[in-house]
């Protein structure tokens, strides 16, 4: 008797914005650590904690007290990656609580934003995903991006475009998305266009203020 293997089917990953809002049940109105965020999110912890982490800064106000510690958290994951490590974060790090009641928050907008995101993230022009250099080139980007955030300055814009260009790799990079990546170094290149012409307005707006001092 000749017994017919069925094939097993392939399970879909869930879509980002269901494992987020996992993390938004377990986490309630308490205080919750990065490592306990690691833990829920499972498999795919890092690249989602690095999505989690930008989230908050995709709108033009500027978050004082916040973008310099998740800066730093996104900054060791992105380095790890670019020189083709498995992400790692310090148990100090994992360790740094979450305010209470901070995912909650959070996620009022951030499941709105993905949700819209997902609308459009799809395989696609999966070489730039899959190719293992050009992942480390992706985090290098990812790398500039929060050291951008670690700047805590209050200036509008200034957080959202890197952390836009965050928000758009790891999301690419987790759906296997290669026209998120190539919009990614588009919001970068944008973002860098605007720091210059900040940098070129600040110069001229101290030289007047000099000249007008010497007048």
């Amino acid at each position: 008797m000749k017994i017919r293997l069925l094939p097993v089917p392939l399970v879909k990953p869930r879509k980002l914005s269901e494992e987020l809002a996992e993390l938004r049940l377990s986490a309630g109105e308490r205080a919750i650590t990065l490592r306990e965020v690691i833990y829920t999110l499972g498999g795919r912890a890092y690249l989602l904690l690095v999505l989690l982490l930008a989230l908050p800064f995709i709108t033009p106000i500027p978050l004082p007290g916040l973008s310099t510690p998740f800066g730093l958290a996104i900054m060791l994951i992105a380095l790890r990656l670019s020189l083709g490590q498995r992400p790692w974060l310090s148990m100090k790090l994992q360790r740094k609580e979450l305010p209470a009641g901070f995912i909650s928050r959070l996620f009022g907008v951030a499941e709105k934003v993905l949700r819209f995101l997902e609308k459009f993230l799809r395989p696609r022009l999966t070489f730039l995903t899959d190719t293992p250099l050009l992942v480390q080139m992706h985090a290098v980007l990812m790398l500039l991006a929060a050291l951008a955030l670690l700047l805590p300055l209050p200036i509008p814009f200034t957080n959202s475009f890197p952390a836009w260009t965050i928000l758009l790799l790891a999301a690419g990079l987790l759906e296997r998305d290669g026209g998120f990546i190539l919009t990614g170094y588009v919001v970068f290149a944008a973002g860098v266009l605007y720091f210059v012409f900040l940098g070129e307005a600040t110069a001229a707006l101290v030289h007047e203020l000099m000249r007008w001092l010497r007048s």
